[in-house]
C-alpha cells in the first residue's frame, strides 16, 4: 500500500487483506472525484472494492473497512459460484435451458432440449459455445436495432458486442450501439426490449420523461422484461467462458 508518509496518507491503489484465518481480498481504490469511503461487493464476481477519497487517512480506512468485515463476508457468501458449460450441464439459450450433450457435426446444432457440441476437440467446447452466443446475439440485435430503428425513424451507427457487466446496452452520441452478448441467453422479448431501449436513446439522450415514453411507443409493456432483467440477469455473468 503506498502512503505519503509524512501525514500517513492514502495516495495509490492497492488491496488489503483483512480477517484470520480466512482473509477477504479487498482491492483499495484511490480516487480524485470520491468525497467519502465506500465499500461494494459485487455480486458478480464476488470482487470487494473499497474507493477512498485521495488523501484519506490510512488508519481511518483501515478501521472502516475492519468495521464492516463480517457484512462483507455475509455477502460474499450470497455471491453465485462461475460456472464453465461443460457436456452434462445446461446453458440458457433465448430463455430456455438446454443441455449441453455431444454431437456429430462440425458446428454447434441447436435441437429442441438441447445443444449438440461437435465432436471434436472437446477442450474447446467452451470457445465454441461463445462464439455461438455471440454470432446468435449479433444476428437477433441487429435485426431487432433495424426494426427499432425503422420505428422511429433514425439511422444508427454501428453495432458493437462486449461482455459488459455494468450495463446491458449503450447509446453513443454519434449513434453507436453497444449490447452485451449475453442477452441472446435471456428470453427473446428480454433483448428486444434492451434494443428499443437503446435504438430510443437516438432519440432522446437521456432518461426523461419523454424517453421512456419512446420506449413504451416502439416496446408497449417494456416494465416486465425490464424486471426480468433486474431480477434475473445477474444469473446470466455466472457462465465463464474464458480465465
Amino acid at each position: 500500500m503506498f502512503f505519503n508518509k509524512s501525514r500517513q496518507r492514502l495516495t495509490e491503489n492497492s488491496t488489503l487483506k483483512l480477517g484470520n484465518p480466512d482473509p477477504v481480498t479487498i482491492e483499495l481504490r484511490v480516487s480524485n472525484r470520491a468525497r467519502r469511503l465506500s465499500l461494494r461487493v459485487s455480486r458478480l464476481d464476488g470482487r470487494v472494492t473499497l474507493t477512498a477519497p485521495v488523501g484519506s487517512n490510512q488508519d481511518e480506512v483501515m478501521r472502516f473497512a475492519q468495521e464492516r468485515l463480517e457484512w462483507i463476508r455475509g455477502h460474499l457468501a450470497q455471491t453465485a459460484p462461475s460456472e464453465v458449460p461443460q457436456i452434462g450441464s445446461s446453458l440458457p439459450f433465448r430463455g430456455v435451458e438446454l443441455s449441453l450433450v455431444r454431437g456429430q457435426a462440425r458446428v454447434v446444432e441447436v435441437y429442441p432440449g438441447r445443444l449438440l457440441l461437435p465432436p471434436q476437440s472437446p477442450k474447446h467446447d467452451v470457445i465454441r459455445l461463445e462464439a455461438f452466443l455471440k454470432e446468435n446475439a449479433r444476428a437477433a440485435l441487429v435485426a431487432a436495432s433495424d426494426h427499432y430503428a425503422e420505428m422511429v425513424g433514425r439511422p444508427y451507427g454501428r453495432i458493437t458486442l462486449r461482455d459488459t457487466r455494468s450495463r446491458w446496452g449503450s447509446c453513443s452520441s454519434r449513434g453507436n450501439l453497444s449490447y452485451s452478448w449475453r442477452l441472446v441467453m435471456a428470453p427473446p422479448e428480454v433483448l428486444n426490449y434492451v434494443a428499443a431501449h437503446e435504438v430510443s436513446h437516438l432519440v432522446h439522450m437521456d432518461h426523461s420523461p419523454a424517453f421512456w415514453a419512446q420506449v413504451g411507443a416502439i416496446f408497449p409493456n417494456y416494465e416486465t422484461p425490464r424486471k426480468w432483467l433486474k431480477d434475473h440477469g445477474t444469473a446470466l455473468h455466472r457462465f465463464r467462458f474464458r480465465d
